[in-house]
């Protein structure tokens, strides 16, 4: 770590050590780019606070058709990009190709699971309708009173905690340095990037920076204001279940119910362990799990699949996703009258950081090496938010 007022060099400083930064930081310095990691906390914040459903068929909703196809090249990428990153780090991050169940709880649920299902056939995505018998067919612990559902075989999941285990071993090992402080500013001289100002008051000077701070992007001076605004941390309950020793596993798909008009999902592991998530709250950067939300998941979860009742309550965890208004992740430099040349982001990722991790370190790392980013990522630039107008201040960094 650079002491305090020391400046030292990098090709590329990266702000956050999530999946995404992590993911960015181990294929740009496989590209040969000298990587410097900046993060205080290992990435927890969001990274191993998440199912690692990747989902782009089961949460396609309606007018979200740009996100969508940035999705669909993500779990076209994923499967590549996960036997990469085994090879390299000799870990399993247990990746799972089942599918994902979704079953509705009554009449009123399957009416609306069967209009998004029309809709996501009708952007060409596939999806079997099942009756209570065939889904208990293929997940014989659900409860009876399923009244319906449909088997999404295009979702796939992943151990995240294993994921982003394997991403830090391999950026190590190709030669990213990390630092265990926090940005707190970028830096720049001109129109022109020069580095990053650290919370412990040393700098690190390069002439790019990634910000991949997730919710924490709006407090990093020398973001846009209109990017810092619109990236906002939306809290999320989870809760991690584990199998008795010698009880089978209970569920072998990603199982995803509407009880009552209530979303929750059950997400299996390797291990035997199951996740049940999640809840949706913005509240600020509130990590506090409480018993109303425990409840409510334990609740859904019994209804749906009763035999959870028999499984260990191993943890229960909060997380904060970065969200935005539209639900697209921010990805790509910043550049105009009023952004610094040299600045990138990739931020704003919301639920889908660990699908979009892979994609999102492909197209940072091409901007970085001087390519071209996968034209599925125009709709997701900086300046939709009018991030080339005006970077924010230092005053408004201080207040």
């Amino acid at each position: 770590m650079p002491a305090k007022g020391v400046a030292v060099a990098a090709d590329v400083v990266i702000a956050g050590g999530g999946v995404i930064g992590t993911a960015i930081a181990w294929r740009a310095a496989v590209a040969g780019l000298a990587v410097t990691l900046v993060d205080p906390d290992h990435g927890d914040a969001a990274s191993l606070v998440a199912a690692g459903m990747l989902a782009p068929v089961s949460e396609a909703l309606f007018g979200e058709g740009d996100l969508l196809r940035v999705n669909l090249l993500a779990v076209a990428r994923f499967g590549s990009f996960a036997a990469e990153l085994e090879e390299a780090t000799g870990r399993q991050v247990g990746l799972r190709r089942e599918g994902t169940l979704a079953v509705a709880y009554d009449p009123g649920d399957y009416a609306a699971l069967a209009r998004l299902t029309a809709f996501r056939r009708s952007a060409g995505l596939d999806a079997e309708e099942l009756d209570s018998r065939a889904c208990r067919k293929l997940e014989s612990f659900l409860t009876p009173d399923v009244h319906g559902g449909v088997l999404f075989a295009g979702d796939w999941s992943v151990d995240n905690r294993r994921y982003a285990a394997a991403l830090r071993s391999a950026a190590a090992a190709a030669g990213a340095r990390v630092v265990r402080d926090r940005v707190t500013e970028v830096l720049t001289s001109g129109d022109r990037v020069r580095g990053v100002r650290l919370a412990d008051g040393g700098d690190i000077g390069s002439d790019r920076v990634v910000v991949a701070a997730g919710c924490w992007t709006g407090a990093i001076t020398g973001v846009p204001a209109p990017v810092r605004a619109a990236v906002r941390p939306v809290k999320g309950q989870l809760l991690r279940l584990r199998h008795p020793a010698g009880m089978p596993p209970v569920i072998t798909h990603t199982i995803r119910a509407t009880v009552r008009g209530a979303d929750v999902y059950l997400v299996p592991r390797a291990d035997g362990e199951v996740v049940v998530g999640a809840t949706q709250d913005v509240r600020g950067r509130d990590r506090r799990v409480t018993a109303g939300a425990v409840h409510d998941l334990l609740r859904d979860a019994l209804s749906v699949l009763p035999v959870t009742s028999e499984l260990e309550l191993a943890e229960t965890c909060a997380g904060l996703r970065p969200g935005t208004p539209d639900n697209g992740p921010v990805v790509g430099p910043v550049v105009g009258a009023g952004g610094p040349g040299g600045l990138l982001l990739a931020t704003g990722h919301y639920r889908n950081g660990i699908l979009m991790s892979p994609v999102t370190a492909d197209a940072i790392t091409a901007r970085l090496t001087g390519q071209q980013a996968a034209p599925e990522w125009e709709p997701f630039a900086p300046g939709r938010f009018g991030a080339d107008a005006v970077p924010a201040s230092a005053e408004e960094g201080a207040r």
